[in-house]
């Protein structure tokens, strides 16, 4: 397991990016405090360091001197400040990437594989991510981390299209015509019924969805990771 040592003061970001990359197989120690991301750094193993700049009581490029006094483990800054100036201190300072905020969580991934790689100087296997639904078509089953949930053959059939199409989007119109449980006359405002069904089922909070969300005029999409 590819471990990494983050230090982010917002404590929203830092929870968003070890949950992203927890699914990637990659464990995510973070402190919001510079002194004790750089102590922990002293007592434990770490293969990678994602670092911001503006951190409490120490700038990030202070921490990256410290650093690098006493290790030479890769660095990927992560960072609102987008001056060259602090860009060249950085790289001066010899980080390996600069990852300017706002960003997508899977630049970020890329940017890991990419860093590491050059740092192995071979070829980094990317872990497949974690199913958190998977579907057996031969038993009609569906289950959520191991544990089967039982729907009806108009929502197992939504469910199951979902899961094969990996996380892309697929519009009201699409339900519609690919399952087959579903009457094509039916109408756009039925779909939504379902899939609040669904919600209702797999969903810890169906208020809150975290598994099918909607995507505003253009329809839906399952994280399944």
């Amino acid at each position: 397991m590819t471990k990494i040592l983050m230090i982010e003061d917002d404590r929203e970001m830092a929870e968003l990016i070890e949950e992203f990359l927890s699914r990637y197989g990659m464990h995510v120690e973070n402190y919001e405090n510079p002194e004790l991301g750089l102590s922990a750094l002293n007592f434990k193993t770490f293969d990678l360091l994602i670092l911001d700049l503006s951190l409490p009581n120490m700038d990030g490029i202070e921490v990256c001197r410290q650093v690098r006094v006493k290790s030479d483990i890769p660095i990927i800054i992560s960072s609102a400040r987008s001056d060259i100036a602090d860009k060249t201190a950085c790289f001066y300072m010899g980080v390996d990437d600069y990852l300017p905020k706002p960003y997508e969580s899977q630049e970020l991934l890329l940017r890991i594989h990419s860093v590491l790689k050059r740092f192995n100087k071979q070829p980094l296997q990317q872990e497949e991510p974690v199913r958190i639904f998977t579907l057996d078509s031969d038993k009609h089953e569906i289950k959520k981390e191991e544990k089967l949930i039982y729907f009806t053959n108009a929502e197992f059939e939504i469910m199951a299209y979902f899961i094969k199409k990996q996380g892309l989007l697929i519009s009201r119109e699409e339900i519609l015509t690919n399952v087959e449980s579903i009457n094509y006359e039916s109408s756009l405002k039925s779909i939504d019924v379902m899939i609040g069904r669904l919600r209702a089922k797999i969903e810890e909070n169906p208020k809150q969805p975290k598994h099918i969300i909607s995507i505003r005029g253009l329809g839906y999409k399952l994280i399944n990771e």
